[in-house]
């Protein structure tokens, strides 16, 4: 299921969507806030830029919003029918779960819109820069 080749491994795993070999973010690890957002501006093995225009990524706030959603109401479900909280807390674990899950959520969201975008090309695998 999590195959390279497949758009969810470069949705999930952040890599090129083209070819799948190289991280498209400059920090790897989401949380530190200030590089959170920042990506290389193409691919070092295949070229692929990842800015396919001005803007592009402004899209990526709808999909955010969707994302959200499926982790709020994860975070619902989870506090109100599997710990059995009151109504009241169920809403103070939503809150805190998209404050913390916010860096994920936003990496997430641009993933998923360039992935809409570009597909997965196997002949670039073999290619070496």
């Amino acid at each position: 299921m999590l195959k390279k080749g497949s758009k969810l491994y470069s949705i999930l795993t952040g890599t090129c969507p083209k070819c799948h070999n190289e991280r498209m973010y400059v920090e790897k690890n989401p949380y530190k806030l200030n590089a959170t957002l920042k990506m290389h501006e193409t691919c070092s093995h295949c070229g692929t830029r990842y800015k396919i225009e001005p803007s592009f990524f402004y899209g990526a706030m709808y999909v955010s919003y969707g994302v959200g959603i499926a982790f709020a109401v994860a975070a619902f479900i989870i506090s109100r029918y599997f710990i059995g909280t009151e109504l009241l807390t169920s809403f103070f674990a939503i809150m805190g779960t998209l404050i913390f899950f916010m860096p994920i959520i936003m990496r997430l969201s641009r993933n998923i819109w360039i992935n809409l975008f570009m597909s997965y090309d196997a002949s670039l695998d073999k290619k070496k820069k």
